[in-house]
């Protein structure tokens, strides 16, 4: 592409993989929309994090992502493009390295207030976005076909920003305030 702007959005409208032209407040790019901005704010995390495993980790994060909003953007049947997938392994790798970090961090006995450290906050940041993208994309499936390895991959990526947060108090010597309702 020689030029960034293409003057074919100019009506409000966009196109989706296929071809199909739809205005762009349609459900379908409202949902792959809020997937780019949460690969925006992994980017974020991964450019202020030190920890090299955890960047590795994050730049997979931002392909599986590219991946899920190519899925999200395809308009049905009408596309013949071929497409990268999502695959039951790109969940287990996610759970895996829950686990792995989970096995570090001392048990969790109530909520945890987001805060503590610049990162920690923008990790949380990204685990709220990741789950308002998760409920964009359940209701998607509601009227259009949705890859349900999607739904779960989102799933499990907010529970891993939620562990990634609790390691980065612990790495970065922060302190963990946890809720203490009043009632």
């Amino acid at each position: 592409m020689a030029r960034i702007y293409t003057k074919t959005g100019d009506t409000g409208k966009t196109a989706l993989i296929g071809g199909t032209r739809v205005p762009k407040y349609d459900e379908r790019i409202e949902a792959y929309g809020t997937v780019d901005e949460l690969k925006s704010w992994v980017g974020l995390i991964h450019d202020k994090i030190s920890d090299n495993r955890q960047k590795e980790i994050l730049i997979e994060i931002q392909d599986r992502l590219f991946t899920a909003e190519s899925l999200l953007a395809q308009d049905g049947s009408e596309s013949t493009r071929l497409l990268p997938e999502l695959k039951e392994a790109d969940i287990e790798y996610i759970e895996n390295e829950i686990d792995f970090i989970n096995e570090t961090l001392p048990p969790i006995k109530s909520f945890v207030l987001p805060g503590g450290h610049e990162l920690i906050s923008f990790t949380h940041i990204t685990r709220t976005v990741c789950r308002r993208a998760e409920r964009i994309i359940i209701k998607l499936s509601e009227t259009h076909p949705v890859n349900p390895l999607i739904i779960k991959y989102i799933n499990r990526l907010s529970d891993y920003f939620f562990v990634l947060a609790r390691k980065l108090t612990i790495d970065l010597d922060a302190e963990e305030t946890t809720w203490k309702p009043r009632i």
